[in-house]
């Protein structure tokens, strides 16, 4: 009877692993499918990828790197890779460095006006850029804020909201005697915060970079609102889009491979970084 009993609850255990799979199996094809499919086609001659977009490459249709070599030559696809690493890099650094000491001033100071930042920040995670998108404009056409020091300052407004509702869920959790006890040794409030805040914000600091990271680096409303498309300082989605032309004339071999060079940075960033995105998530979640 045992025996039997046994069995059954291994076949059940095995049945509900087979329905965990059949799910997981089918998101993982509906989802790395295009990518596979954009990686396919960058190899391929473009009247191949008109003609037969989900087929593999073989013979004539295969033509190697030529399509990265003319993607690189006719859209300058080259400094846009510089331009968007800066602007990625810097955005991401001055969010989480100015956001999580805007948190910590608003956890550690207690008075109305520190309750009114934090849903002024919280609020801000609500309204659609839609909703600011020509008054954004406006205000950095008159600051002369198109260039790559005015889009960190523009990221860093639209990034801040998300970035201190994180950072605040997190430090609530810091016992304020760790602060004490430092304080007492001599340390200014600055030094507190680096000497013994933000090493402790690592989790959070960590999920707040990658998320930043893949929303501005793909980003390519406010970057073409703002710089424009005839800028020296276009990023990668401005430059991708260079490549469809005008009156549908598009080289579509040239095409797929920027969308690969677009593609590759950040997804191997995301895939070296993920497991800390659930980490910090939690962390500030559950301790705040």
């Amino acid at each position: 009877m045992r025996r039997v009993s046994g069995r059954l609850k291994h076949e059940k255990l095995i049945s509900g692993e087979v329905v965990g799979i059949s799910p997981s199996s089918f998101l993982t094809v509906v989802f790395l499918g295009p990518l596979f499919f954009i990686v396919v086609n960058s190899f391929k001659a473009k009247f191949a990828i008109s003609g037969d977009p989900f087929s593999i490459p073989v013979g004539d249709d295969l033509v190697g790197l030529s399509n990265y070599v003319t993607g690189l030559v006719l859209s300058g696809t080259t400094s846009a890779i510089l331009w968007s690493f800066v602007i990625t890099i810097t955005s991401v650094v001055v969010i989480v460095f100015f956001s999580s000491m805007t948190a910590y001033y608003i956890v550690r100071v207690k008075a109305w006006w520190t309750t009114l930042l934090y849903f002024v920040f919280v609020f801000s995670m609500v309204i659609p850029f839609q909703m600011v998108m020509f008054p954004t404009v406006k205000i950095a056409d008159s600051l002369s804020l198109a260039n790559p020091a005015g889009m960190v300052v523009l990221y860093l407004g639209f990034g801040a909201g998300l970035s201190v509702f994180m950072f605040v869920g997190f430090i609530k959790a810091i016992p304020v005697e760790i602060e004490e006890a430092v304080a007492i040794d001599g340390c200014s409030p600055l030094l507190v915060y680096f000497k013994v805040v933000l090493p402790m914000l690592k989790p959070t600091s960590i999920t707040v970079a990658i998320l930043n990271a893949m929303w501005v680096w793909n980003d390519f409303l406010l970057p073409s609102l703002v710089l424009g498309p005839s800028s020296e300082y276009r990023t990668i989605p401005i430059v991708v889009q260079f490549l469809v032309g005008s009156n549908g004339n598009r080289d579509m071999g040239a095409l797929m491979a920027m969308l690969v060079l677009a593609i590759v940075p950040i997804v191997l960033f995301y895939v070296f970084a993920q497991k800390y995105i659930i980490e910090g998530v939690s962390a500030g979640a559950v301790k705040g």
